[in-house]
């Protein structure tokens, strides 16, 4: 008996190293990395400062003085109700557990039950869905300047909720949250170029024209009443965008760095050829043009900024600038669609055309990050487009419904009169400025 106690206690003591060596396994694999969760962190209030105060700066010194609360008050409410959405049901339905690849389980409603690491990351869950909120939050806030001057608050407000769950949550889940566009056809976006900007952008454009136009476009000259917020708003966008982007590699690591430099010197290039364009065009360059310029190639660098080289980002900066201007005159003037600040000519269009381009300068012959296995440039270039067409095609249908099944309880637009009298006082009793 006493041989059989001494046998059994040398096998735990053997035993015990072992499982010692196994728990600290378990500990560290679980453990998310301090640096990439700070740089997280930082990120989610760059993209938080990009919705407020520089979405709400960029757009609103680009309307008429009698409108400028009214859009801070959309972008504010719409940013509120979609991060309340969010928590509640938002991220489980883009990011919760795989299933059938078309909307995330709902194991994670309310952000119960998140990991200790979210899988594939070094960063906790929590900083995970942090992040994404931001995304959230902004993309349906882009399309407050399709609408300016003539959409009814609530409305606005109960349609972006609605359009938050039925458009961007599955949208982020083929894509980004292991749904059937990125997992089968092999479709990639790193920052939001086909989540972020193809949704809105194409949404944008339905709403403007259901909405209908303004009071007197295109006759009536609408200019902006502050050019100097709406540069003050695009540079908090240039920067937030450094978070917007940069933090997409969900690490602080090379790859942040990459696609920040590339984030940046797209924006360059493209806010030097807008004004070039402007110069030829119009006679003189403009501080909106270089403002809407940077913009532009800052969307269209967003889905290539952590796969491609800076050379490849002169280039997609020139391309924005060189595409999105005409398209501007284009929508406005010879289809005379009411898109006010032109979300979709800008952001819309950018986001399309970085997403196009991604599938070619990816290649390790462009000094990107090369394909992924099984996939070469013909077969990246149909998952691209495929993921446009399919999205953008997605997006104006499911707008139409959620326009339409809001409209039904909440008029789509306020009064004639209102529009005359502005916005800010008709919507919300108060003035940004007073006049004599």
């Amino acid at each position: 008996m006493r041989k059989i106690v001494a046998t059994v206690l040398a096998a735990g003591a053997m035993l015990l190293p072992a499982l010692a060596h196994a728990q600290d396994v378990v500990s560290v694999e679980d453990a998310a990395n301090s640096g990439d969760t700070a740089w997280i962190l930082v990120s989610s209030a760059f993209v938080l400062m990009m919705a407020m105060p520089g979405l709400t700066l960029f757009y609103g010194g680009l309307v008429r003085a009698k409108g400028f609360l009214a859009v801070l008050v959309q972008v504010g409410a719409i940013a509120a109700v979609a991060s309340v959405l969010w928590v509640a049901v938002g991220y489980t339905l883009a990011f919760g557990d795989v299933s059938g690849g078309w909307l995330g389980s709902g194991n994670a409603w309310m952000l119960l039950n998140l990991g200790n690491v979210r899988a594939n990351t070094a960063i906790p869950e929590s900083a995970f869905a942090l992040f994404q909120m931001c995304f959230a939050l902004i993309t349906p806030g882009l399309m407050v300047g399709a609408w300016i001057d003539r959409a009814r608050f609530g409305w606005v407000v109960a349609f972006s909720a609605l359009w938050g769950l039925l458009v961007y949550a599955p949208v982020a889940h083929w894509i980004w949250g292991g749904g059937w566009l990125a997992t089968r056809l092999g479709t990639l976006d790193f920052a939001g170029g086909i989540v972020v900007h193809t949704t809105a952008g194409i949404s944008a454009l339905v709403v403007a024209m259901l909405l209908g136009k303004r009071s007197g476009f295109p006759k009536t000259l609408m200019l902006p009443h502050s050019p100097a917020l709406t540069m003050a708003g695009a540079a908090l966008l240039w920067v937030g965008w450094f978070g917007f982007n940069g933090g997409s590699a969900l690490a602080a690591n090379d790859d942040a760095a990459s696609a920040i430099i590339n984030t940046h010197i797209a924006a360059c290039v493209a806010a030097l050829v807008w004004l070039g364009i402007e110069k030829m065009s119009v006679g003189k360059p403009t501080s909106v043009g270089f403002a809407t310029g940077a913009v532009a190639g800052l969307a269209t660098v967003t889905p290539a900024a952590g796969f491609i080289a800076p050379g490849s980002a002169m280039l997609f900066g020139a391309l924005a600038a060189g595409v999105c201007y005409p398209m501007i005159q284009l929508v406005k003037q010879r289809l005379e669609i009411d898109d006010s600040l032109d979300v979709f000519a800008v952001h819309g269009v950018g986001g399309m055309l970085g997403s196009v381009l991604l599938a070619v300068f990816i290649a390790p012959a462009f000094g990107g990050t090369g394909f992924a296995e099984g996939m070469d440039l013909t077969r990246q270039l149909v998952a691209q487009v495929a993921g446009v067409g399919i999205v953008a095609l997605w997006s104006a249908f499911a707008t139409v419904v959620c326009a339409l099944m809001v409209s039904m309880v909440i008029p789509m637009r306020v009064s004639e009169d209102e529009e005359r009298e502005g916005l800010d006082i008709t919507s919300h009793g108060e003035r940004a400025w007073e006049f004599d």
